[in-house]
């Protein structure tokens, strides 16, 4: 027989039933044969005495056949001591596997007191310990096999002894979730020793407490164990059963009371019984098992083993790190930092071998402004102005940045609070693109790194880069182009936003490897920046602000990090460590309110103000030729229209006409200056509001007599000057016309438009003279030197009634007529009206015929008649009649009606203004 001793993992057999021994035969031959022999020799021997040999077969036979059952029961009592001894070997190897087997359950899935009798197996990384959960000791089924069929009630009791496994470790998947209910004392002494079942089990990193204030609520006063501090692993979670379960629960363990259902959370519920005795419910199975407990002095030795443990192995843990603890290595020509910790270690990120570029993501308050400045702090650290500096941007309140503006590394801090001087600083990173391009040439290097310390890198950081792009979506442009150039030209970007949805388009994350995602709300924007979903679920508490997930370019999955934050006193050390100089700004100083004229003026060229062009690192003064033949000021009231208009006229070679606001005398003035070569300029201020003072005909013609201005300005050699309030009505065609033209603050991006300006170049509230010159922001000069409009001829002359020698014709009604009726009397002119003169006839020399156009109009016959031969003054407020009764078709000149003026009409002569003799 093999000794089971042999091979431990082989199964047993049981003894095979014994086989019964043979039932003794009777021997009838041997009975049989002495009688034959006795008998025969009775007859040979006649002797009686013979027959006496007949009896001894018979009795022989009976002591065989008695013979034969003694040894057979002896055969069977051998046998049965055989089968014992088996059974009892049986028992012992049933014994033995069953001790081995219970050792291995142990240490494979050890308890408290298992852990604490041997230290070396605590946080040891065993196969199946990371995936169970022990809840006490039981029956448990044994791996034991055992072959053959049992021959009595003996070998089966014993394989029904080998298939149980007394005092085994009783477990429960470790994520099952576990609620314990019980009295509030046992429970929470049972509690005690399973959450230190599991931090003696799994080291921090693979287990987690995020809530330790929850954990000492639960278990009373023990010693802060160094799980607490983690920042990666599952998460260890306690509950009472009032208490709502965290939904990053990984490892749930809930306090019920007596009658408190579980949480649907926990598919197992251990019941305490008083003792160490319960009963465990999982997956439809129920079992009793005896508990492990353990008291609140016993638990803060075991925390206590635990935190030494943790210092002797180098776990420094997770919780928050000030960054003056962070150490960094400097080592190399990169752009490295210390940002935060991880697994106890410090996290470095270099911006030139992770990146160039990176990307973060994180909701409002998950800690993302604070890991900007912690970034941007160990940029700094260590580093003088001439190795790195910073332009920060800030599109969500103006404030994340406040903290850094006093290191002297710094460029720059852009914020939302002034939208131009943010996109006008953005900008400036065109021209500082072209300019680093001329340095490397200049120096003939590839990159930075080649130019020999010419250029310090500049590391451009943006606060919610989704905000900016969705305000300027021609941003999108730029950042992806600084993406595409900025490693040759040292030019690294630090994009941050809530959402990467929108923010980020495909072509800036290819050139962006180095990616942190903070705490995010949708899935989406965790898998767009590192791959996958694990953002959502970091925790969203106060406590764990500043948790991130880091992923580099070459990180197969992402790494958990606890981000820094960094304090005053360390951002002032980093200050005065570099010295007293600071950063230049990639960028020109905002243009000034005021540009006064003697600051841009050229000999022989028409200064109009002094332009910023970002793009170009440049302010330069816009010039036009002397020559120039037209050009137009838009703007709102009080935008410095005038004031543009007055320095223009300053400085042409001869005193423009300036266009009076007076209709007449505009009329006049531009009449005058129609078809002149005398090179002198025309200066027209609020052309659209002197249009809307004439009436619709006169109007139409104003605009003809400036449009041949326009025209003519090339071949009169000075300039057409115009202003209007907004591009409207006739002025579209007349604007259309000219080829230069300022832009001027406007009310609506509508009118700002349709006096030929970009829709995304209207910003309103900007200070009086800043404008647009075609694309290019400019703040046009300011001349606050009083005008004189220019006065052609002199004022249109009185007209006297009864002076001529021949009858007057007036056309006049209302005031006009009672008032011409009192001039006449007190000059003894006389007076008659339309009717009398048709009925006398020609009236007499030095007479007035007076009448309202309707009363000459019915006399047409006799007007037609008289007009030829007399003077003829039609009132100025008998416009709509002046061709009805003078018949001629032109337009006369422009006379204001209900000013006391007329027009005087002599045959064969053009009209003329006059003024009533009232005035």
């Amino acid at each position: 027989m093999t000794d089971v001793d042999d091979l431990d993992d082989e199964p047993l057999r049981l003894p095979p039933a014994p086989t019964p021994p043979a039932r003794a035969p009777l021997p009838i031959l041997t009975a049989i044969v002495p009688v034959v022999g006795a008998l025969v020799l009775w007859r040979i021997t006649g002797s009686v005495h013979s027959l006496w040999f007949a009896a001894l077969g018979p009795l022989v036979a009976v002591a065989s056949f008695v013979d034969g059952l003694r040894t057979a029961r002896r055969a069977r009592r051998r046998a049965r001591r055989e089968d014992l001894r088996a059974l009892a070997h049986l028992e012992d190897a049933v014994a033995r596997r069953h001790e081995a087997e219970r050792r291995s359950a142990w240490q494979r899935t050890p308890d408290v007191a298992t852990l604490c009798a041997d230290e070396a197996e605590v946080w040891r990384s065993v196969p199946g310990r990371d995936e169970a959960l022990v809840v006490g000791r039981g029956e448990g089924v044994s791996s034991l096999r055992m072959e053959g069929e049992p021959a009595d009630d003996a070998a089966r009791a014993l394989r029904r002894r080998a298939r149980r496994l007394e005092d085994a470790p009783v477990t429960v998947p470790l994520h099952a979730g576990l609620a314990v209910r019980g009295p509030a004392t046992q429970a929470t002494a049972v509690v005690r020793a399973l959450v230190m079942q599991i931090c003696l089990a799994r080291a921090p990193g693979r287990v987690r407490i995020p809530d330790p204030e929850a954990v000492g609520a639960i278990l009373g006063d023990v010693s802060p164990l160094p799980h607490a501090f983690a920042s990666a692993g599952d998460a260890l979670v306690l509950a009472d059963g009032a208490a709502r379960l965290a939904s990053e629960a990984d490892i749930p363990i809930v306090v019920l009371a007596d009658d408190a259902p579980p949480p649907t959370r926990c598919r197992a519920v251990l019941t305490l019984h008083g003792g160490d005795e319960a009963v465990l419910d999982h997956e439809g199975s129920t079992r009793s098992v005896r508990i492990e407990a353990l008291s609140e002095p016993q638990a803060s030795e075991v925390a206590a083993m635990l935190s030494e443990r943790a210092r002797e192995l180098g776990h420094r843990g997770d919780a928050p790190v000030a960054f003056e603890e962070l150490v960094d290595d400097r080592s190399g020509a990169g752009l490295t930092a210390a940002i935060g910790v991880s697994a106890g270690e410090v996290v470095t990120v270099d911006l030139v071998a992770d990146g160039p570029h990176a990307v973060v993501v994180g909701t409002t308050g998950s800690g993302k402004s604070e890991l900007l400045v912690t970034w941007a702090a160990g940029l700094c650290r260590g580093r003088h102005i001439g190795e790195v500096c910073l332009l920060l941007i800030d599109f969500k309140g103006g404030r994340s940045f406040d903290a850094l503006a006093a290191l002297p590394h710094v460029a720059g801090i852009v914020t939302d609070l002034d939208d131009r001087a943010a996109v006008r600083a953005v900008e400036s990173l065109r021209a500082e693109i072209r300019r680093r391009e001329r340095v490397l040439a200049e120096h003939g290097a590839r990159d930075v790194e080649e130019a020999a310390g010419a250029l310090p890198r500049l590391v451009v950081i943006v606060d919610e880069f989704a905000a900016l792009v969705a305000a300027h979506p021609e941003m999108h442009e730029l950042f992806s182009d600084v993406a595409a150039r900025g490693r040759a030209l040292g030019i690294h970007a630090i994009l941050a936003s809530q959402r990467a949805a929108g923010a980020f388009r495909d072509g800036l994350l290819a050139n962006a490897p180095l990616r942190i995602a903070l705490r995010t709300l949708d899935a989406a924007d965790s898998r767009a920046v590192i791959g996958v979903d694990d953002a959502v679920r970091l925790p969203g508490r106060a406590e764990a602000r500043g948790t991130a997930l880091l992923r580099r370019a070459a990180d197969v999955d992402p790494q958990r990090v606890r981000m820094a934050r960094c304090s005053p006193v360390a951002l002032a050390a980093i200050s005065d460590a570099a010295g007293s100089d600071r950063a230049t700004a990639p960028w020109l100083p905002p243009l000034p309110p005021v540009v006064e004229l003697d600051r841009v003026a050229v000999t022989g060229r028409i200064a109009l103000g002094l332009s910023d062009e970002p793009e170009h690192q440049r302010q330069a003064p816009v010039l036009l030729p002397l020559a120039a033949t037209a050009l137009a000021v838009i703007g709102a009231p009080g935008s410095g229209r005038s004031s543009l208009l007055r320095a223009i006229a300053r400085q042409l070679p001869q005193h423009p006409t300036w266009v009076s606001d007076d209709p007449e005398a505009a009329w006049d003035a531009v009449g005058a200056a129609v078809g002149r070569r005398d090179g002198a300029g025309v200066v027209v201020d609020d052309v659209d509001a002197l249009l809307a003072r004439y009436p619709a005909e006169y109007a139409a013609e104003m605009v003809v007599r400036i449009e041949r201005l326009v025209r003519d300005a090339g071949q009169s050699g000075g300039p057409v000057v115009l202003s209007a309030a907004r591009c409207a009505g006739p002025l579209v065609r007349l604007l259309e016309l000219i080829p230069h033209r300022a832009i001027l603050p406007l009310a609506t991006r509508a009118d700002h438009v349709a006096a030929g300006g970009d829709g995304s170049d209207h910003v309103r509230d900007q200070p009086p003279g800043r404008g647009r010159w075609g694309r290019v922001l400019v703040q046009f000069i300011r001349d606050d030197a009083p005008t004189t409009p220019t006065v052609v001829g002199s004022p249109p002359p009185t007209w006297t009634p009864g002076e001529a020698d021949t009858a007057g014709l007036v056309v006049a009604h209302g005031f006009a007529r009672d008032g011409l009726h009192r001039a006449s009397a007190a000059r003894d002119v006389p007076i008659i009206s339309v009717d009398e003169a048709a009925t006398r006839g020609a009236p007499s020399p030095r007479t007035l015929v007076v009448g309202t156009p309707e009363e000459w109009l019915a006399q047409w016959k006799l007007l037609g008649e008289l007009r030829m031969r007399h003077e003829f003054v039609v009132a100025a407020e008998c416009s709509a009649e002046y061709r009805a009764l003078t018949g001629r078709r032109d337009l006369p000149v422009y006379a204001a009606a209900r000013a006391d003026r007329a027009w005087r009409l002599v045959p064969d002569d053009a009209a003329q203004r006059v003024l009533l003799p009232w005035s």
